[in-house]
């Protein structure tokens, strides 16, 4: 019988993803392993394998879908011997479900009547108001779903399908004229307001707003922040970094955050309290200090996972972070390389930040947030003096991490820091 494709939940927190391309046609043999398709997830776009054999008989789902929903069937493969008679009935008895937001106009609920042509065109998604056709638009469901997507306006769309109706190829034609008919999205809605362009949200920029909204409203953040002296550290690495290479030596380039990423995994081991979650039935402490590293992409971050890292040196950690930054930043992570880790560092000090709070990373318990290394005046011995200094602010979930515990975890990283000798031991 016909095998259906569906659309994989590829992280736990992924509840629809899109469909990015097709490396198969329809009519082109499949074997288990190949190479399917390409889904973007909220994290990351991620190939598909097949895990059977046969014909793709039928893709269901087009590339370039966007809000497809997990277990939806995205394509139908035939099996040995099968012909495409059976392809309707495979599709018939388990459709694909619609996208989560459809007009009313165009999925009444079952059991009621549909509602009688409107005499008037719909409103339009965006842009300022449309001439009057005379009557309703007629487009397909994909259509409808690409132009909402797009920020399109149908009634600015000519329809060549059936009696005038407005189908993809229609869209497509459109999105590919000039901006101000493709995408009139500067709009003053009313008096005062001023014109804006709407910008469809992404996948990944859901999950974010999800995850951030959750947990603010969750988990109970404290701050804790601490200033570091670094002059000390920017010796060292300059030193470290001078040697790479040479005498047949390791070759590596050793970052500031390549410093923070080993004292906090260090300072975890000291203080194992705050390196834990919690759920409703225990705080789960972990064995490991595996640390996230946010990393800014397109249209929102990622937080690439350092496996115990207190098991490794510097260089490679440093290493490792070269090697997982650009793929992160080109959205070619693994879910493994990204989920699951205990502890998150976000280092905004590139951009020249003093300090800021981090909100947490569910279900993790803290995230340090690590501003710039800036000349400051400090007093030594009684004395005024000149030192970098690097400020550093932990959120904790109150509920894992008290007060007195986060500052025994940040009193142990400051030690760290500042004699960064230690960490070489």
């Amino acid at each position: 019988m016909p095998i259906k494709v569906l659309m994989p939940a590829l992280s736990p927190t992924m509840t629809e993803g899109a469909l990015v391309k097709w490396h198969k046609s329809e009519g082109d043999r499949v074997s288990a392993g190949d190479m399917i398709a390409e889904v973007e997830t909220d994290k990351a776009t991620i190939e598909i394998e097949a895990v059977d054999e046969g014909t793709l008989g039928k893709i269901v789902v087009p590339e370039g879908t966007k809000g497809v929903q997990v277990n939806a069937v995205i394509a139908i493969i035939l099996e040995e011997g099968e012909d495409a008679s059976v392809l309707e009935a495979a599709a018939v008895a388990e459709p694909a479900p619609a996208p989560a937001a459809k007009p009313p106009s165009e999925a009444p609920p079952a059991g009621v009547a549909p509602p009688a042509p409107a005499s008037t065109p719909p409103p339009p998604i965006s842009g300022p108001p449309s001439p009057d056709r005379g009557g309703r638009l007629f487009a397909s469901p994909l259509a409808r779903r690409v132009a909402r997507q797009a920020g399109l306006d149908l009634a600015r769309v000519t329809g060549t399908g059936p009696h005038g109706r407005i189908v993809k190829r229609d869209i497509d034609g459109a999105l590919a004229k000039p901006l101000a008919l493709a995408l009139p999205a500067l709009v003053a809605e009313a008096p005062g307001v001023p014109a804006y362009r709407e910008v469809p949200l992404s996948s990944m920029r859901k999950a974010i707003a999800r995850r951030l909204v959750e947990a603010k409203r969750e988990a109970p953040h404290i701050y804790l922040t601490i200033d570091c002296e670094i002059d000390e550290l920017l010796k060292v690495r300059a030193e470290l970094n001078q040697r790479a290479g040479q005498d047949g030596g390791a070759d590596y380039k050793i970052s500031v955050n390549d410093f923070v990423i080993r004292a906090a995994a260090l300072a975890l081991v000291k203080v194992p309290a705050a390196n834990a979650s919690w759920s409703e039935e225990a705080i789960r402490q972990y064995e490991s200090a595996d640390i996230s590293v946010a990393v800014a992409i397109p249209g929102g971050l990622i937080t690439p996972i350092i496996r115990n890292a207190e098991r490794k040196g510097l260089a490679a950690i440093s290493n490792e972070m070269r090697e997982l930054a650009p793929r992160a930043r080109e959205g070619k992570l693994r879910p493994e390389e990204y989920q699951g880790g205990t502890f998150t560092v976000s280092n905004l000090g590139m951009y020249g930040i003093r300090e800021f709070a981090a909100i947490l990373n569910p279900p993790q318990g803290c995230i340090l947030a690590v501003g710039a290394g800036q000349e400051r005046p400090v007093v030594k011995d009684g004395a005024l003096a000149a030192a970098t200094v690097m400020t550093c602010t932990l959120s904790a979930d109150h509920r894992v991490v008290d007060g007195a515990v986060g500052a025994e975890f940040l009193a142990a990283f400051k030690r760290l820091i500042e004699d960064p000798l230690t960490m070489l031991l």
